[in-house]
């Protein structure tokens, strides 16, 4: 997965924090059009690594690489936990402009021009029937839908999302996956998604970003989610098994009362087609 032409190359990036070590010589890269979900329970740097790439944390060791060392390069992010009020008076076009121009100086682009470009995203992301509701009052799918045309109104080559699955119900979730999907391949975008749970990302991941311990394992999913590997990256013995079409993931101190990340982590049981 290695690539230095690729659009995101993380290089041996290490991260301390209040003399904490929360990342440990992560190492990976993706390509143009990746889809690679970024694995991980709560607390085991996803978050760190997703701002160390934006560049808000600077490495201890290590370094960020972005679309071959163009710093310049269009990176969309959808943060985690964004709390829309209800009495905002801000529609869902409002919020997708902000995206187009929200940051800028001097002169705004022609209100025709702007327009076309919000309609044009909005309905990309299937938000039109939405558009002039206040952000405030759309369900957690349809703010969702939102917070993602704001990211990539601007086309960018990268987008990183935190999260972007939490506290969805099981159809935004699915709705969701498939829409990232779909706008990865006909914008030739590097998708980064962080989630606790795979199962929802396993129709649409090219790759895995498994994060635990500060320790990254990286590599298509079938390489990455198997027992000798996963031991290595938890540094105590962990089994996957296969059970009716979906794969558990057992930490051998699971039954014998051990506290693990995995076992205070149910959701990484994980299902495969």
């Amino acid at each position: 997965m290695r690539e230095e032409s690729g659009v995101l190359a993380v290089q041996r990036v290490s991260v301390s924090l209040s003399g904490r070590r929360i990342l440990d010589e992560v190492d990976f890269a993706l390509h143009g059009g990746a889809f690679c979900g970024l694995i991980g329970a709560n607390g085991s740097g996803k978050t760190t690594l997703l701002r160390t790439i934006l560049g808000f944390v600077t490495p201890t060791s290590g370094r960020v690489v972005i679309d071959g060392g163009r710093r310049l390069a269009q990176i969309g992010y959808v943060p985690q936990k964004i709390v829309l009020d209800p009495a905002i008076p801000m529609r869902t076009r409002d919020l997708v402009g902000l995206g187009l121009d929200g940051h800028r100086l001097g002169l705004p682009l022609a209100a025709r021009a702007r327009r076309r470009l919000v309609d044009a995203m909005l309905e990309a992301v299937g938000a039109t029937s939405f558009a002039e509701q206040r952000v405030g009052e759309l369900s957690g799918g349809e703010q969702q839908r939102a917070l993602i045309a704001h990211a990539l109104i601007r086309r960018p080559r990268l987008l990183l999302l935190d999260e972007p699955l939490a506290n969805l119900d099981i159809r935004s979730i699915a709705a969701t996956v498939s829409l990232l999907r779909r706008l990865a391949l006909e914008y030739r975008m590097t998708v980064l998604l962080s989630t606790h749970d795979m199962n929802p990302l396993l129709p649409a991941m090219d790759c895995i970003v498994y994060l635990a311990n500060g320790r990254a394992a990286t590599g298509r999913t079938e390489d990455v989610v198997r027992g000798e590997v996963l031991s290595r990256l938890f540094g105590e013995h962990v089994d996957v098994i296969r059970v009716h079409g979906r794969i558990l993931v057992i930490a051998a101190g699971a039954g014998n009362g051990a506290s693990t990340d995995i076992e205070r982590n149910p959701e990484h049981v994980v299902q495969v087609p």
